[in-house]
Parts: structure tokens; sequence; C-alpha cells
């Protein structure tokens, strides 16, 4: 699983680079197997998991990735996740947790009105997954969760209905709500 960091908070406290367009991220990642994993309580998956985001959370690890990024020119660089065998005959799944949360999508304006709906789904190649969390259009707290993920796993996302639930028309359209 890869989590998606934002660096702008890292490399300047100050706030100074709020008002910038474009990315400053880094995707820390780590990998278990699913006999481990499902072996493992949460609280220790989540210490895990947060152990290895906190390493890449930091303004040195962004000024090392600056380096990296000017060292490389003019050769582009794409962050990529793959699916790849685990230990024994486990199939592994990668997974890119990112965030959304901060675009604010009911303020925004393109000179027809305020969104009832926006997206950020994009193709994302092979077989690794990715959740994106980002606030409703309605400003009413709501999360609008895009999810690209085996079948396997939205077959359990979908029966947890305390917690997702399929975006319907009614919901985007029937700003009453």
């Amino acid at each position: 699983m890869g989590v998606v960091v934002d660096g702008r908070t890292r490399l300047r406290r100050d706030g100074a680079m709020s008002t910038y367009f474009g990315n400053v991220l880094t995707i820390p990642y780590g990998v278990m197997g699913t006999g481990t994993l499902s072996t493992m309580a949460l609280a220790d998956v989540a210490d895990d998991v947060h152990r290895w985001v906190a390493e890449a959370a930091t303004g040195e690890h962004f000024r090392e990735l600056v380096d990296w990024v000017e060292a490389q020119r003019p050769e582009p660089t794409v962050a990529k996740a793959h699916l790849c065998r685990g230990n024994g005959d486990e199939d592994a799944m990668a997974c890119v947790v990112s965030s959304g949360m901060r675009l604010p999508v009911g303020e925004m304006d393109f000179g027809w009105g305020r969104p009832a709906f926006a997206s950020y789904h994009f193709p994302w190649p092979g077989g690794a997954g990715y959740v994106m969390p980002m606030p409703s259009a309605r400003g009413n707290g709501d999360w609008v969760v895009y999810v690209h993920a085996a079948p396997e796993v939205v077959e359990v996302m979908e029966a947890e209905s305390t917690v997702f639930r399929a975006l319907e028309g009614s919901y985007v359209f029937d700003r009453a709500n």
C-alpha cells in the first residue's frame, strides 16, 4: 500500500507554498504478505503504516526528492505502483491512498455556476488500486470516495454499508438534501 504525502507544508511550514499550482508529492509504501496481514491486530497494522509514512513526511525527505528530481532531468519520472507476487504462493495487491480533501469543490465556479459534482477519477494503469476521498460539492461535510480496486475488495466494501454507499444521481442532483 502506498500513501500519498503532500510536501508543501513539509518544505515551507509558513504556508508560502499554499498558492502554488502542481504537485509536491511522495508516495511511501509498505509491503506485507496477506498471511502476515490477516494475523495482525488492526492497531499493529496502523502502527506499521504510520511508521513508513512518518519517515517520508519530513522536510528533509522532500529536499532530497528535489535534489533527486534535479539530478534526473531531463528524463520525466512518474511514480508507479506495481502488483507483485508475495512470499510463497500469495498474490499481492498494491493500493495507493491519496486525498483530495483540500480541493474546495463547492467553492469553484468556472462561469456557469458551482458544480454539483466533481471527480478525481483517472485511468489507473495496471492492476494497482487507489482510494481517493474528496469533499462533496454539497459542502455538508460528506465525502465522495473514489475507489479503484479488485472486484473481491469492492464486494467487501459494498457489503459494509455502514461505511460506503454507492453514489447515486439523486445525491448529485438533489441539492436540497
